[in-house]
């Protein structure tokens, strides 16, 4: 029987690459399909801060934080809090994935050009007890290049690949369908989209110029989540979260819409916890969007004061950076659908950091300069950027005016300015000895004994309203959708199963398409630096396995 290839894998995102890689390495022939054009390359992962999830890594050691494989899955399963029975695979791959972070995988990527920012951060603090959610130490690891850097070998790879006559590059095709010929699923048909020149990120065009069909033994679907289809967003929503909510910004593209999802689905993969999803709180709008409804997570510091829509602080332990599930269940409980920082200008220098590449210059562009003139800067140049020009940044000399800035944002005027001063007022009295009953300062005094914030990513504690920290500032947080945490349900060899649990033949899947690995190695919650990891690790699993089953 004639095959166009030996694999055929869909999606040349992060997950993709790293699959068609190993198939290279392999010596099989690979068809990419990829509905977007070739500037697209890397998807995702292209736009991301690089961020890796790694154990007892000598980054740490440097920095004196002790960590090992036990304390990090002790960490994931209590993140994870996996409960059902369909959590068999994910919680294999659990397993899996915390042996890789705590064994090959910084040798592995390190042996092919990737470096790391020194200062590992710390990323889902979590708050609760030493089995809850969260890390009990630092293990984010920034990329030296973000996510551009952490793509470059991938993309060397494949190119290599497709010198050597391996590999067939088939951008704007877009799959609509899978099918069998002999038994496997080893016909994938779609159409050809018209060429499109839009710069990376931006919308493509969907003008159909054909059609195609392609043959190979496998298939390998990489073709990541649902983060950019609001509508199917808010049709998985679950109910433990309350009623989804009416305005979201986007952390992705629109053509990230889930819908290869369904035509694997109606193939005969079984799609599990598909109601599992990684939407961040602290989302803003995106001053210069490059995509419809861009939005930018804020990654804050430990020491803003975090109020509801109607000023009221959030219970702990739901301070900035711990716990972003968490967070988001009480936010839709409180029948709004935002939330606020206030802070001060000293704040924001210190503890803010942007999401994404293209907002950290100095670390996507490798400049030790630019991460020293950083340090040394008053605020960063992409934060003051949004400060400027950002429409949920409202920033003024005096409280009234603050308070004032907020209601103009809000639908209603929910902030009272005498409310508000009384819940500073009585904060900032709490900085006055090095001991508290205020938990968030406990926690910012916690942070600042780990060498790398007290370096970088937390401010000295003090008080918000004083005029010399100034001006004030109130960031207004919309819901930022991002990953999906369920997908298809693979075993370990990403083999994709049926609802009997059986292997649907020919099929495997990777990245978020996979829930990360078996349907949602995540479980409820991530540890974050997850996502990339999970892309390169479950990519590099079924490339590698699929090598082995193709003749």
């Amino acid at each position: 029987m004639a095959y166009d290839a030996d694999v055929i894998v869909i999606g040349a995102g992060l997950a993709g690459l790293a699959a068609t890689a190993e198939l290279v390495d392999a010596g099989r022939r690979v068809i990419l399909v990829e509905q977007e054009p070739e500037q697209s390359i890397g998807g995702q992962a292209h736009w991301s801060f690089g961020g890796l999830f790694l154990v007892d890594s000598p980054e740490q050691r440097r920095m004196r934080i002790k960590d090992s494989h036990a304390l990090a899955l002790q960490d994931w399963m209590g993140t994870a809090a996996f409960d059902r029975p369909e959590d068999h695979w994910p919680r294999e791959w659990a397993e899996a994935y915390v042996d890789f972070a705590a064994g090959e995988k910084r040798s592995w990527l390190h042996g092919q050009g990737v470096r790391f920012f020194p200062v590992v951060g710390w990323a889902e603090r979590g708050g609760y007890d030493a089995q809850g959610h969260g890390n009990s130490v630092p293990r984010f690891h920034i990329t030296w290049g973000t996510g551009p850097g952490l793509l470059a070998p991938f993309v060397r790879r494949v190119r290599a690949g497709v010198a050597r006559g391996l590999v067939q590059l088939r951008f704007r095709h877009r799959v609509t369908g899978l099918s069998r010929s002999a038994g496997s699923v080893d016909t994938v048909t779609g159409e050809v989209l018209e060429p499109s020149d839009a710069e990376r990120g931006r919308a493509s065009g969907r003008e159909v110029a054909g059609t195609f069909e392609f043959r190979a033994q496998a298939v390998i679907v990489t073709s990541g989540g649902i983060g950019g289809n609001h509508d199917l967003v808010r049709a998985n929503w679950p109910e433990r979260l309350g009623t989804p909510p009416e305005k979201m910004i986007s952390g992705v593209p629109a053509h990230v819409d889930g819908k290869m999802l369904g035509i694997a689905e109606n193939a005969g993969a079984r799609l599990i916890n598909r109601d599992r999803m990684w939407h961040y709180t602290e989302g803003i709008q995106n001053w210069n969007p490059i995509w419809e409804r861009h939005g930018i997570r804020i990654l804050p510091g430990p020491s803003s004061l975090w109020l509801d829509a109607r000023g009221d602080r959030l219970p702990v332990p739901l301070f900035p950076g711990f716990d972003t599930l968490g967070t988001l269940h009480h936010i839709m409980s409180t029948g709004y659908d935002y939330t606020w920082f206030v802070l001060n200008q000293r704040i924001v220098g210190k503890e803010f950091t942007l999401s994404g590449s293209e907002q950290n210059p100095d670390l996507t562009g490798k400049s030790v300069r630019g991460v020293i003139d950083r340090a040394r800067s008053e605020v960063p140049g992409p934060v003051k950027a949004f400060m400027d020009h950002g429409v949920d940044f409202v920033v003024e000399k005096d409280l009234g005016a603050l308070v004032r800035g907020m209601n103009a944002l809000s639908k209603e005027p929910l902030i009272e300015e005498a409310a508000l001063r009384r819940t500073l007022a009585a904060r900032d009295r709490e900085i006055a000895n090095p001991f508290t009953k205020d938990l968030q300062i406990t926690a910012i005094r916690g942070t600042r004994k780990f060498l790398g914030d007290r370096l970088i990513r937390t401010a000295t504690p003090h008080r918000i309203l004083d005029p010399k920290a100034g001006p004030l500032i109130a960031v207004r947080l919309n819901i930022l959708t991002r990953k999906t945490l369920g997908g298809l349900e693979t075993d370990l060899s990403s083999r994709v199963l049926t609802e009997g649990g059986a292997p649907l033949p020919g099929v495997y899947a990777a990245g978020e398409a996979a829930g990360f690995g078996g349907g949602g190695v995540h479980g409820y919650r991530s540890l974050e630096g997850t996502f990339l990891g999970g892309c390169l690790f479950s990519g590099r699993t079924a490339g590698r396995a699929a090598a082995r089953e193709v003749s």
